[in-house]
């Protein structure tokens, strides 16, 4: 490596070129970032420089020592590569480093030309050959140029250079207009005296400072010298770069110095990432980045399957291009440009199947972005390898495992992880040419972060206090989703387009359900809220633990009269019968009371419609993995019948068919129907049994005796759940 210190006329005058090559950034430097210091620093210089040459009583020679110990402005460094050119052609420099600073340098002597050249000024001549080839050197018009920029701005560079002042358009301007016509400006406002005339003397102390006191240090590489290196060495002291633009100079300069067609590759592969698109911010807090930079990540991940690490994003890429075995650049380049497809479709840029598009947009709306590297190679891999099937398979998959540990309400640490280990199943499957959905079924269930079974779900939703503990945003997802898996089961209900975003959470039962809700004790009394006895406080305490629990929660329109929100069952269910554009709804004003009976039903009817939306592995084609059970899924329970966990079951709001699961379960309590030929009357309907009453749901049989003490007597003999007043019997 060669670093020299010049004036810019020793950089600019000689027949030579410097390109700005296809894997710089854009041109950013600004008026107040950069522009008015520069010039500043212009003016200062000049102005030391019209000080020595208006000393009056200095001879010739010592005025020409003053001019020479005026203090030069050093400008800062700039890297340059020798490029191949013809054998008496102008020599070419690729600027590796200080595109910005050369760029605007450029933009400064045009800006002064213009002036120059307004007042026939004598520097003119010699200031216009720092920015233009002589013409009978040149081979082709832009060889003109002293610079030529980066690829996308090579459109605008002869307007912002050429001789003719461009029609101004204030700051629709290209910034390479805006920074000419700043700079042309500045001169004159410089160059004025009080009577408001251009100083000839002033303009040429502006351009010999320009030429002979702005100097450079320019570093010439040599074949053996990490450009690279260098590159990220002296950007470490301006504005850093993202990491998807590090690795794009390390992806084009490899190409350039390997003589490939860098303008092909770009227009093929990166052009697209110039898009507004790519460049916005996603992410929220300390997790936000561009979305370049988030594609990098998920292209890293993809092809190693390891997790990548954010923080160090750029130093994997580098280690994964020069490794052993490291593609070359068009295959990384492909490989980018496919799962940047991949990147959009996943996050509905592009269109794609409507199955997978669902799973899409609710693993987006849950922010699940470890599951993107997965997708994408998914999205990708050839239909020889997956099939479309079979990938709508492995995204249901994936989404199943994701909604149900999210609404059980498990850890989502180590989800990166994990999921880049069912990365490598999968992809393992397809190098052995074995089923890959079936290997990412088996995959998500591997390791510690287990897929909820139905029981899990169907527990979590019967015991977890949803309205406290899941956002609400997730609650309107899950109701939407259960509402549109309910629609399309039923062939009498029509499409319907509803807003759910905008929709409101309501506690059926009120959390201030005091004056209106009257509770009932085991004695059949009612109990007051404040109550001090301890069965009076238990039922307090389980009529508040369910009014935060799904089946008490729905979704209203803004046809529900909120001024009921607090009022009683008679006041409300009207309300809640106008609600039939939800299908979620139409089961809660079927029922004539609403108690802590009803609110479990509905949490068991909601797990079962959910689990439907999000099927296990064996329902997805899969094989059935066991895992640690949960403490609520070891609980003894009575077998004393079964009842189809299937849509056929009984839904709360239609009749079940058949009352053998209840007459089954009376049994193993002594008990029987008062009326044994009886059809069943409906979901939410009370039963008269002799020596009590029983009510079915869809998955237990809840109990309660004439006689005092006995629900506690049949709990003892591990004949179920005793539950306050009633004893649950759950049916398998």
């Amino acid at each position: 490596m060669e670093a020299k210190t010049y004036p810019l006329q020793e950089i600019l005058k000689p027949e030579r070129r410097y390109i700005i090559p296809t894997f710089q950034r854009d041109y950013e430097w600004t008026l107040d970032g950069q522009w008015k210091l520069l010039f500043e620093d212009l003016e200062s210089t000049a102005e030391k420089l019209v000080d020595a040459r208006t000393s009056q009583s200095e001879t010739s020679v010592v005025l020409k020592n003053k001019e020479q110990n005026v203090t030069p402005h050093f400008l800062g460094a700039i890297v340059c590569a020798s490029l191949p050119f013809a054998t008496g052609g102008v020599a070419l420099r690729s600027v590796i480093d200080g595109q910005q600073r050369l760029t605007t340098i450029q933009l400064l002597v045009r800006g002064l030309l213009d002036v120059l050249q307004e007042t026939e000024s004598d520097r003119r001549k010699s200031v216009r050959r720092m920015l233009f080839n002589p013409e009978d050197v040149v081979d082709s018009p832009e060889e003109v140029h002293k610079l030529w920029p980066r690829r996308r701005d090579r459109e605008v560079w002869p307007t912002a250079m050429a001789d003719v002042v461009p029609a101004y358009a204030g700051s629709k301007d290209h910034l390479y207009l805006q920074a000419r016509r700043y700079f042309a400006e500045a001169v004159r406002e410089s160059a004025r005296n009080d009577a408001g005339d251009l100083e000839s003397e002033r303009l040429q102390a502006l351009a010999d400072a320009l030429s002979s006191l702005f100097k450079l240090v320019v570093i010439d590489l040599e074949d053996n010298d990490d450009a690279q290196v260098i590159f990220e060495v002296l950007n470490g002291r301006q504005t850093p770069l993202a990491a998807i633009d590090l690795v794009k100079n390390l992806l084009f300069l490899r190409g350039e110095l390997g003589d490939e067609d860098v303008d092909r590759l770009y227009d093929t592969y990166w052009a697209g990432f110039d898009d507004e698109w790519w460049k916005a911010v996603v992410g929220r807090g300390h997790a936000a980045r561009g979305r370049r930079d988030v594609l990098l990540s998920v292209w890293l991940t993809g092809v190693s399957g390891e997790e990548a690490n954010v923080s160090h994003l750029y130093r994997e890429a580098r280690e994964y291009l020069n490794g052993p075995g490291a593609p070359d650049t068009e295959h990384v380049l492909r490989e980018l440009s496919g799962y940047a497809k991949a990147y959009r479709a996943i996050y509905g840029a592009e269109a794609v199947d409507p199955r997978l598009r669902t799973s899409y947009d609710r693993l987006n709306t849950f922010e699940i972005t470890t599951a993107v590297p997965l997708l994408a190679w998914l999205r990708i891999t050839s239909l020889d390898v997956i099939s479309l099937e079979d990938e709508v398979r492995a995204v249901r998959a994936v989404e199943s495992w994701a909604m149900r540990r999210s609404y059980v309400g498990w850890q989502t640490r180590g989800y990166g992880t994990h999921l880049a280990r069912v990365l490598r199943s999968a992809k393992k499957a397809a190098s052995r040419g074995e089923n890959v959905a079936d290997a990412v079924i088996d995959a998500l269930q591997d390791g510690a972060l287990a897929w909820p079974s139905d029981g899990e779900v169907r527990e979590a939703f019967r015991s977890r206090p949803f309205y406290s503990a899941v956002a609400q945003y997730r609650i309107r997802a899950l109701f939407q989703a259960i509402d549109d898996q309910l629609r399309s089961e039923d062939p009498h209900e029509p499409p319907a387009t509803i807003g759910f975003d905008g929709l409101q959470i309501e506690h059926v039962l009120p959390r201030s359900w005091m004056a209106h809700w009257p509770l009932t004790g085991v004695d059949g009394g009612p109990v007051v809220a404040d109550a001090q006895d301890a069965a009076s406080v238990q039922r307090v305490l389980e009529r508040r633990q369910a009014l935060d629990r799904l089946g008490n929660l729905t979704l209203v329109t803004q046809a529900f009269n909120l001024d009921v929100s607090n009022l009683g069952w008679s006041a409300k269910r009207p309300e809640f019968a106008k609600q039939g554009a939800l299908v979620i709804n139409k089961g809660i004003a079927a029922v004539d009371d609403w108690t802590e009976a009803e609110i479990d039903a509905r949490c068991v009817f909601l797990a079962a419609v959910a689990t439907r939306v999000w099927p296990d592995p064996v329902a997805l084609g899969g094989k059935a993995r066991a895992h640690s059970a949960t403490a609520s899924n070891q609980r003894t329970t009575a077998v004393v019948g079964s009842v189809g966990t299937g849509s056929d079951g009984p839904v709360p709001g239609q009749p079940v068919g058949s009352v053998a699961p209840l007459v089954t379960a009376l049994e193993t309590v002594g008990m029987a129907l008062a009326d044994a030929d009886a059809p069943w009357p409906g979901w939410g309907v009370v039963v008269k049994c002799i020596g009590g009453s029983a009510y079915l749901n869809r998955t237990n049989v809840e109990v309660r005796s004439d006689q005092p003490g006995q629900v506690s007597t049949w709990a003892a003999g591990g004949l179920g759940e005793e539950r306050g007043s009633y004893l649950r019997i759950t049916l398998l």
